[in-house]
């Protein structure tokens, strides 16, 4: 649930400009005081951590998914690891409020306990989000471990125009352009110079991407006016009772789509020593985005972005005989350009 960091990171902005505003004329010595000067080396290397991790975590998410296959299909039950994931995420949430309950005590906005209408409006996400992650893993029968690093970024695209759309909120002419490199971008990566097809992506993978990335942008800009009804909701809660509603709907998923696999060979049937990094990975990416939004900015989460394409495709050069072509290098770095160009168009909005 990046998207409430990103409104708190803003007000850290805004908070920092008028701070710099206040010191105009005044001696170098009181901002130094006041704690704007140089880079502290404990805040550079919390941030160089950071986006390591956020780096690595990005750009394995694919590997691992396509490395969990044998012999091109998956052994272990889809619906099985996501639950997993979910219930993973929830239990960080706990252990995220445990600390705040020590720290802080238990107040109206960290206590679980809530009512029927501030719940209800969870399982529209959460079903969404369902949808989206079990795509994930079947899109995989049409594009490779980088060329899903680069189509998932059609996400921002989904995003921005539903912002646009329910939120009502304006889109700089930036941001317009980069969704249009994006495409042009994501067009690039894809094409094909050694077959008779132009791009190495048929169309049902391409559908997949663009019905995953209309899921995560909805689901995002939706809970985003969620969290908005009520701002000072701690989001360790929020994210307990979204999680919460996954593993509801992620054990229904199991019931319809696993039932007799789960019954007769169990729920752990195929799995492995990646299965289990692939879902300790999903669990942690969203924990090193929150990570991120807090200790660095959102240009460190754009060159994580970017670095993980690139480095998706080169460790799929080894792993899985990935033939990295001019296409694709000057595919990447089109979507690098144009994520960049996003995220200095939120800044000039």
């Amino acid at each position: 649930m990046e998207y409430r960091k990103i409104k708190d990171q803003d007000k850290d902005e805004d908070s920092v400009v008028d701070d710099v505003e206040s010191l105009r004329g005044k001696p170098l010595s009181t901002a130094v005081s006041l704690g704007i000067g140089p880079i502290d080396r404990t805040v550079w290397k919390r941030k160089s951590m950071v986006t390591l991790a956020l780096t690595v975590l990005t750009s394995s998410q694919a590997i691992l998914i396509v490395w969990s296959k044998r012999a091109g299909r998956y052994e272990y039950s889809v619906t099985t690891a996501n639950f997993l994931v979910e219930s993973l995420k929830c239990a960080f949430s706990l252990v995220a409020l445990g600390r705040i309950w020590n720290n802080e005590g238990v107040t109206e906005d960290n206590r679980l306990s809530t009512t029927v209408e501030e719940v209800i409006v969870y399982p529209i996400p959460a079903a969404l989000y369902l949808v989206k992650n079990l795509l994930q893993y079947y899109i995989f029968a049409y594009v490779d471990a980088p060329g899903y690093q680069i189509l998932k970024n059609l996400n921002i695209i989904s995003t921005g125009v539903l912002y646009r759309i329910i939120l009502k909120k304006k889109l700089s002419q930036i941001q317009w352009a980069a969704f249009i490199l994006l495409c042009a971008g994501c067009t690039t990566a894809q094409l094909n110079s050694n077959s008779d097809h132009v791009l190495q992506t048929p169309l049902q993978g391409w559908m997949m991407a663009i019905v995953m990335a209309l899921l995560s942008g909805f689901a995002g800009v939706y809970t985003e006016a969620i969290i908005k009804k009520r701002p000072s909701r701690n989001i360790n809660v929020q994210n307990f009772w979204l999680y919460i509603f996954g593993m509801i709907f992620n054990a229904a998923a199991i019931l319809v789509q696993d039932f007799d696999a789960v019954m007769n060979k169990g729920f752990f049937h195929g799995y492995s020593f990646i299965t289990v990094l692939m879902i300790l990975n999903h669990a942690m990416s969203g924990i090193a985005v929150s990570m991120v939004m807090k200790y660095a900015d959102n240009i460190v989460k754009v060159y994580s972005t970017s670095v993980a394409m690139l480095l998706t495709a080169i460790v799929s050069v080894f792993l899985f005989g990935f033939h990295l072509s001019l296409a694709f290098f000057l595919g990447s770095t089109v979507v690098s350009v144009s994520i960049y160009l996003h995220s200095i168009g939120k800044l000039q909005r």
